[in-house]
């Protein structure tokens, strides 16, 4: 048996393979039983593909690197459950690419946070958070209050996202410049926070 091990450890090549045959097994062992959960992959009732000011507004999220501070996975433990509201769902990010569920919660989790606040408080708090929470770190992002949407380049999103699956109509995306036109990278911001959480199951189990 001893000496099987140490004919292992010493040939670099079969201990390769081996281990590219224990990872694909792994692999496999997580992802297959999600091909067969049709909650994991199935969008739950009324969540679509984000509308364009939405879908700007992510991006914009993204991009700033709000996710290494905001989770947006609510755990199905009580504490968190009665914080924030009913746990989270794979159905409610199934248009999510990459997911922004995160571990990181430097500020709290975002999951619920749509209809919590009304617009201005998110554009307040957005330009300078500590105008409406004075002990907050958040640093703020004003230069967002300038910043113009891009139409042209949110319609060839749409149209990428439409090829790999998602269901946008031609119509949505042909419509899409109209309904950023004159819109800020603010604007797109406070969107996306207020469709989050909006199609979530209500109460806390």
């Amino acid at each position: 048996m001893s000496h099987s091990h140490e004919k292992v450890e010493t040939n670099v090549g079969l201990m390769a393979v081996l281990i590219a045959v224990a990872v694909s097994f792994g692999g496999l062992a997580e992802i297959v039983p999600l091909m067969y959960q049709a909650e994991a992959i199935e969008p739950l009732p009324g969540v679509k593909p984000y509308p364009a000011l939405e879908l700007v507004g992510r991006d914009v999220y993204v991009r700033e690197g709000c996710y290494n501070c905001h989770s947006q996975m609510v755990r199905t433990l009580r504490f968190e459950t009665e914080r924030y509201g009913h746990y989270s769902l794979a159905g409610e990010s199934v248009y999510d690419r990459p997911f922004q569920w995160g571990s990181k919660r430097t500020g709290p989790d975002l999951a619920r946070v749509g209809g919590r606040y009304p617009d201005d408080w998110h554009r307040v708090h957005l330009i300078n958070p500590r105008d409406v929470v004075p002990e907050s770190n958040m640093p703020g992002f004003p230069w967002l209050e300038k910043a113009r949407v891009d139409g042209e380049l949110v319609e060839k999103k749409m149209r990428a996202l439409q090829f790999i699956g998602d269901p946008y109509t031609d119509e949505e995306i042909a419509g899409a410049r109209q309904n950023v036109a004159g819109k800020t990278e603010l604007d797109a911001l406070v969107a996306y926070l207020q469709g989050l959480g909006r199609h979530a199951p209500r109460g806390g189990n």
